[in-house]
């Protein structure tokens, strides 16, 4: 039976097309079976539509919070997801959802975390003056953007990068590191021990 992947969005949904277009690609025994979004205005609906993925928007203000946690968390449920994987979901999962569906929610960040975890990531990296940054996967746990690493990759900031330079070359990482930490999840080969995860290798990596 395929595993059935909800997808969070909130953007462009880049990361939601390479994650699907990898899944079709490697033939996944898994599906993406809705696209949902805190964004009615989210390019990320249109791509669901194109891909025949079920698009859902809840749209709510600031201050009725619990409402879009609520309706949030109805939809999961509906839909049952084996895995959830937020792509640029720029909202805090609620406590009750991430200890329902624990390490079951993977994310994308662009920096080597722990480094720069909440917004604005790439831009205050730039700023520092780091000389490595990078994008990682992480299980969501309730703290910001320090749940445990599934992978990392390191990316060199040469002297001749923009900060548009540097945010287009994690955005093309992002697109590789995403999907093949969601395969890792849908082919049982994340090992988790304490902290540290550990990817069970197959005889043909």
């Amino acid at each position: 039976m395929k595993k059935k992947i909800v997808v969070l969005a909130s953007g462009l949904g880049t990361n939601f097309v390479a994650l699907r277009e990898y899944i079709r690609k490697k033939k996944l025994n898994a599906e993406i079976v809705a696209l949902i979004t805190d964004n009615p205005t989210s390019n990320s609906l249109l791509i669901a539509l194109s891909f025949g993925i079920e698009p859902i928007a809840l749209s709510f203000e600031k201050t009725a919070r619990t409402e879009l946690n609520l309706a949030l968390d109805e939809k999961l449920s509906i839909f049952t997801p084996d895995l959830i994987v937020t792509a640029g979901y720029m909202k805090i999962l609620p406590e009750f959802i991430v200890n329902k569906y624990e390490n079951r929610i993977i994310n994308i960040h662009p920096s080597l975390l722990p480094a720069f975890q909440g917004i604005n990531a790439i831009k205050r990296a730039w700023e520092y003056g780091v000389k490595v940054t990078g994008c990682t996967t992480h299980f969501v746990d309730n703290s910001l953007d320090g749940g445990k690493i599934i992978l990392q990759t390191a990316i060199k900031i040469k002297p001749e990068m923009s900060e548009t330079d540097l945010t287009g070359k994690i955005h093309k990482e992002e697109h590789k590191l995403l999907p093949k930490s969601v395969q890792y999840f849908i082919e049982d080969r994340i090992i988790i021990e304490d902290r540290k995860i550990l990817i069970r290798e197959l005889k043909n990596d």
